[in-house]
């Protein structure tokens, strides 16, 4: 089928979650026609679900077949920018992603951006993911050489992981992360502002494997 004789895309649905930690906000679209499983994107600590990458994947994820849930994790939603540690933001994501999956048994790929990729990462066990995808991946704090790697996340997910990383991140360039994911290096920073087709497409592409 050509571009121009898809589907419109389906309005996105706004809708709060309650979950223990506080509540969520998620953003869902879904694609007109047969759907081929679900998409849940995080955002990164500082950011919001409107980064230029997460709409972007997510746009072509739905166009692809999927649908997708951009979620605001409780600490956004309740004006804070400062993240919750890492117990809540993935305690809170457990339980967004169960509610807004609910009965379907579809393939499921959960991820983000930053630490939104971490959270999917820690948690792609709990939440029965079959794939993460995770966007500038944050390896380490930036000057940190001597920090701890992040790579353990990655690698710990047990389920296949596409990494779409910039080459000039200073979190970390592609050739820091570990073998094993799915790595697509892109010409940018820690935003990926300048790459979100080339995000996309990458996304696109590695969806077709999950199904």
């Amino acid at each position: 089928m050509s571009v121009s004789a898809r589907p419109p895309l389906a309005k996105v649905e706004q809708s709060a979650v309650l979950t223990s930690v506080g509540a969520a906000r998620v953003w869902l679209r879904r694609p007109r026609g047969r759907t081929l499983g679900m998409l849940v994107l995080g955002h990164g600590a500082g950011g919001g679900v409107e980064a230029p990458d997460l709409l972007a994947v997510a746009a072509a994820a739905v166009d692809a077949g999927w649908s997708v849930a951009r979620v605001e994790q409780p600490y956004r939603v309740s004006g804070r920018r400062a993240p919750d540690r890492a117990p809540k933001l993935d305690q809170a994501w457990i339980e967004i992603v169960a509610a807004v999956r609910g009965r379907s048994r579809k393939p499921l790929v959960t991820g983000g951006r930053s630490s939104g990729a971490r959270v999917a990462c820690r948690t792609a066990a709990a939440t029965g993911a079959a794939g993460v995808v995770c966007l500038a991946f944050p390896l380490r704090p930036p000057g940190r050489v001597d920090a701890p790697s992040r790579a353990g996340e990655l690698l710990a997910a047990g389920v296949p992981v596409l990494v779409v990383q910039g080459s000039r991140d200073p979190f970390g360039g592609p050739a820091d992360l570990p073998a094993g994911p799915t790595v697509v290096p892109v010409p940018d920073d820690h935003s990926l502002r300048r790459s979100g087709a080339a995000a996309g497409d990458a996304v696109r592409r590695w969806l077709q494997t999950v199904t």
